[in-house]
């Protein structure tokens, strides 16, 4: 059992994670010439290598560890990878608020079926009404009128997609970091598994940036969104939830 200190350090790197993380889609909305999938792959592709960058000495160390549990990396990297993607379309499509709300807002959800599904936890009641609340807003977001995108106002159309999009993201986002917390209870360091994720999954993103990055270099305001993205609500944020999660299960 972590001792209280270490626990109580655990949920506030978890919490400004979180902090950090909202302030990605107002971020985007400054780079409208950039599409969703170059935000996304620039977030997750730059940040995800400058994880595995500081990462180096910590992976070098778990190799074997890592190497081991290959297909577990292997599947957090193509979560990693898909979640961006899912996360910055369903803004595009459904807005930032709703983006937002279903992304984040229903990953701890996703995260503690997960965990009900492979680790056997089970939902008590609070989480059993968590699931039916989070259901229903879920349901009145798909059948309410939308109301505006990143540029225009969205259609019936495009906010269903946005909402299917938004939760994708929540489930690889629940995913991947279910990964990392079993990564670090099978003795594997934090860093490393963070790092070995993230580093993978950003190398599944380069030909994406490849195609899509440009505008990111047609001027400076671009490029300056684009480095933040990367920076800090990718790079910083989540050395700070691969700190938390060595005390604190995926869902919570």
């Amino acid at each position: 059992m972590s001792s209280q200190p270490g626990y109580f350090v655990g949920i506030i790197a978890v919490v400004i994670a979180a902090v950090l993380w909202g302030t990605t889609g107002t971020a985007a909305t400054f780079a409208p010439q950039v599409s969703p999938l170059g935000i996304a792959s620039v977030t997750m592709g730059v940040g995800g290598l400058l994880l595995a960058l500081v990462a180096a000495r910590p992976i070098a160390r778990h190799k074997t560890e890592l190497f081991n549990n290959r297909l577990l990396v292997l599947a957090a990297a193509m979560n990693v990878a898909i979640y961006p993607l899912a996360f910055y379309s369903s803004m595009k499509l459904s807005g930032v608020a709703v983006g937002n709300v279903i992304s984040i807002g229903l990953a701890p959800i996703a995260a503690a079926l997960i965990e009900w599904t492979f680790d056997k936890q089970p939902l008590n009641r609070r989480w059993l009404i968590s699931i039916a609340f989070g259901v229903t807003g879920v349901v009145c977001l798909a059948t309410a009128k939308p109301a505006s995108s990143f540029e225009s106002t969205a259609t019936s159309w495009h906010n269903s997609v946005g909402i299917l999009l938004g939760l994708v993201a929540a489930f690889t986002y629940a995913m991947y970091s279910w990964i990392a917390r079993r990564l670090i209870d099978r003795g594997i360091a934090s860093r490393a598994a963070m790092g070995s994720m993230f580093g993978l999954g950003a190398l599944l993103l380069m030909p994406v940036l490849f195609v899509t990055g440009a505008p990111l270099l047609a001027s400076v305001n671009n490029f300056s969104v684009g480095l933040y993205l990367a920076v800090v609500p990718m790079f910083l944020a989540y050395l700070l939830f691969g700190r938390g999660l060595t005390v604190v299960r995926a869902s919570l």
